[in-house]
Formats: structure tokens, sequence, C-alpha cells
């Protein structure tokens, strides 16, 4: 959905010629993946990272539009609402240290943003749900007045036909109705793009989904939404039910959600995710680009377009650059803390699904953990975090059994840096970034876990609005002093 389009209303026959392009392009993308050259670059690594924007006051400032302008710099681009921001960041490769190249260069160019923003009051606040949001931001009155998200705001409600319903339990359980999709830009994320060796893309994927609750519970950062504590990873449950086009029916079948977990494990090739996705999501958006004719590779612009219109937290990337090739994007890491902490997520996860990938040992695991107990472990792990008991074969690898995450974690680190040596990323890269993850693990500290605790503490001294105030801005101090979450101070011990 990164793309401007000109077009905001449409016709059935716009729609009928939209699905047959992309029966096209997907028998084309299936011959494009034959032959010996496709995918055979270079392998890199890259990220998106969304960032909310507030005032001195810690609320929410509608001026994405204002700092883009000034700063000039095509990386940073709008995202749904007004109060959002992101960075996309160049690729780089895999070898060495791309981790801290990664790094780098949020600090450089999220620098020169704050600069940019602290003219204006503004600040950069990198977090899963901003604590002092309200139910009144999440509107079309906050949305940013772009073509593309009105029109895809517009075509999702009328799929729904009603009021967007958001039901989370928890501490504090949230229970509120929206007239539009304004809710979803509640969520801001660290996305990151994986590029893998062509042959091991399916046995990583694999990976990528059955460790992804491991993944999900130590990296928890979107623990409040409206001021109510919730799940470690609220992001996962809003997120799906803020663009839930499915109404509830006791006798029909029921379409799958947008957004998901997936539907099975992967079995032969990354063609099956894109038709997958063709066969059970109808249209949405079914704006026709004319080839660019840039490239040896075909854009497939309306197979890539319908892809952005599907929300799996593993989805499958295709480009066209050099030879083509089809990366993973990983969708469930919050946002923040800091940028060590962001970048400490990404080595887990991907040092995860390479040691388990690229050694072929998730065939063996996937023929006897059935994929909805990694579906299950995944939902548990974004509600409780480090305090989840999931079904794991921890002490007999023929037999999953529910054991405490936190144990898994733990013997699963080697694992995530055995696979981060097999990308041929550098040692002490390695070790710095995945000491970040046992010290978190050692302190059971996340940055959920200190959000929540945090107000809880200051509840005893403030109402819920102000406490929620101090605490964004007690969030931002310790962001900006780019030490990881699990040495921040604790107020409520």
């Amino acid at each position: 959905m990164g793309r401007n389009i000109d077009q905001q209303e449409y016709s059935p026959q716009d729609y009928f010629i939209f699905q047959q392009a992309l029966y096209r392009q997907l028998e084309q993308l299936k011959e494009l993946m034959k032959q010996p050259s496709f995918g055979d670059g270079a392998l890199s690594l890259g990220a998106e990272l969304e960032m909310y924007l507030v005032d001195d006051e810690a609320q929410v400032s509608l001026s994405n539009q204002l700092l883009l302008k000034e700063l000039g710099d095509p990386q940073f681009q709008h995202e749904l609402n007004q109060y959002n921001l992101e960075l996309n960041l160049n690729a780089v490769r895999q070898k060495g240290k791309p981790f801290t190249a990664l790094r780098q260069e949020i600090l450089s160019k999220t620098g020169y943003l704050e600069k940019v923003a602290a003219r204006h009051g503004i600040n950069i606040v990198p977090v899963g749900i901003l604590p002092t949001l309200r139910a009144e931001h999440l509107n079309t009155a906050y949305m940013t007045d772009v073509p593309r998200y009105h029109c895809l705001s517009r075509h999702l409600y009328q799929q729904r036909g009603e009021n967007f319903r958001v039901n989370i339990n928890g501490e504090e359980p949230v229970s509120v109705n929206f007239a539009d999709i304004g809710s979803e830009g509640a969520n801001t994320s660290f996305q990151v793009h994986l590029m893998t060796p062509k042959d091991s893309f399916v046995r990583i994927f694999n990976a990528a989904q059955l460790t992804s609750p491991l993944v999900t519970a130590i990296a928890g950062n979107s623990g409040i939404f409206l001021g109510n504590r919730l799940w470690d990873e609220t992001r996962i449950a809003l997120f799906k039910q803020s663009i839930d086009i499915r109404l509830a029916d006791a006798f029909q079948w029921q379409q799958p959600s947008r957004v998901n977990f997936g539907h099975g494990w992967l079995r032969t090739s990354a063609w099956e995710l894109f038709a997958e996705a063709v066969s059970l999501y109808p249209v949405i958006l079914p704006y026709m680009k004319a080839e660019s004719g840039e490239g040896k590779v075909p854009e497939l612009a309306e197979l890539s377009m319908h892809m952005g219109t599907i929300w799996p937290w593993h989805r499958p990337v295709f480009s066209n650059q050099g030879n083509g090739h089809i990366r993973i994007e990983f969708r469930a890491i919050p946002a923040g803390p800091t940028s060590l902490d962001m970048l400490a997520n990404a080595a887990f996860a991907i040092g995860l699904a390479c040691g388990l990938g690229l050694n072929g040992e998730i065939d063996d695991l996937i023929s006897f953990i059935p994929f909805r107990f990694a579906e299950y472990n995944f939902y548990r792990a974004a509600q409780h975090g480090l305090d989840a008991r999931v079904l794991w074969p921890l002490n007999n690898r023929y037999h999953p059994e529910e054991v405490a995450i936190i144990d898994v974690i733990r013997q699963m680190l080697p694992l995530a840096e055995k696979g981060l040596l097999a990308l041929e990323i550098a040692p002490d890269e390695i070790s710095f970034f995945i000491n970040i993850i046992r010290q978190r693990l050692a302190e059971k500290v996340t940055g959920a876990v200190w959000q929540k605790n945090t107000l809880r503490a200051l509840e005893r001294d403030f109402d819920k609005d102000l406490a929620c105030q101090k605490l964004v801005q007690l969030y931002i101090e310790h962001s900006r002093s780019c030490r990881p979450v699990a040495t921040w101070e604790r107020i409520w011990q």
C-alpha cells in the first residue's frame, strides 16, 4: 500500500479486469521463479521504522506532512494517520555487520528528524502503541490526507457494512467501535525484510512462523491502548480487529481475516503464498498501473498491490530488481523502545529462522508440531509476553507440551547465534545484539513490562490521563538515552 493512486472510484468492470491481471501475473511469477537466475543476487537486509509524533505534553501531533515537507527526504514517508511517520532504511549486505549498519542509519536519519521536529515542539516516539492515544484520535479527521488512505478506508468499510469492533481483554479490557480504519494506524512496527538463499525460502519461512511467538514475547512493546493495560503486544489483537471486514454468521463459511498468522505450513514454494492471497481474498483496490518497462523482470504491479492489502505477520514480498527475488517481511516486531532493542529483536528473529531453516531441522519439527499449535503460541505470547505458557517440545522433541516461554527462549538463544553465523554475520555483532536479548530475559523486562508497571506506579499519585502523559514523557527521555530497555529506571520497585 506504499504506492500513490490517483483513482478512488471503481466499477465492476475495473474489479474484473484487475482480477484477470492477478491470474496472469500469478502465472508470470511461477515462470519467473523457474529461471536459474531468479533470486541469485547478493543477500541483503532492510527495514522500515514507524514512529509517533507528539507534542511536549505527550499528545499526538498532526504534523507528518509538515515534517515531510521540511525534511525533503524520500526515505521518510507518511503513514495512515497524521501523527505517524515512516522511515525506509536502505538495504544492507547481510554479511559482516548488517545490524550495526542499519542502526547507524536509524540514528543518523532520526537524529536529523528530531532536530527538524524540535523547531516545532514535536517529539519522536518509537513505540508499538502510544499510551496517550484516545479514541477520538482514531477517525478520518486524523487520517493523512492522501487519496489511497481514504480510498482504502472507504472500500474496507463498504465491504464490512458496519462499524469495526475492537474487543481486547486484559487487566483493563477495552470494547469500542470505530466507523473507519483509523485504529489500524495506532499500531507502529519495525518491519524487517530478509532475503534468503533461494533454495531455503520455504524452510526459513516455516521456521520464522514457528519461532515468532518467542520473538513476540521478548520484544513486547505495546502494553497500553486508550490508557488501559492490555496485552504485552496489543498490536496483534488491535491490528486484526481494526480492519476485519468479516461479520459473524452462524450458518455460512467465513472468509479468513486479512490480518492473519497464516493458513498452514508452507510446502514447496513461496509461490503458494501469492496464490493463496489471490484465491482467498477479494480485491479491495483494483488500481491498474502500466508497466514501467524498467528492468528485465516484469513489475507484477497488480499482484504487488493486492499483496499490500493483506497483512499476514510474515509476508512474502516480490521485487523485480536485478534478476528478481522474493523476500520475507517480518511484520510482528513492534517499534521501539530504542534502536538497540529493535535491532536486537531483528537479530533474534532472523537468527532463529535461519538457525532452524538453514540446517533443515525445521522439517522434522513441523512434522510433529501442528500449525495450529504455532498459531496458538503466537497469540498467547502476544497476550502474556514473558509470562506466557506455550506448546513446545522442550523436554521431549517428539512431544510438544505446555511449558514456560522463557524456558524455550533460553534454550533457543544458542540456535539464534548459530543461525546468524550461518549468514556470515560477524561474531562480535552477533554476541552484542543477542546479549541484549539475554539481558532482557534475565531481568524479565520488556518495553511492555516497563510501560505497564510504570503506569501502575504513576497511577498511585495521578489520574489516568496525567499518569499516561508522564509515562510517555519518561519513555521519551529513556528512549533518547539509547540504552536498552532492560537497563531503564524502574519506579515501581
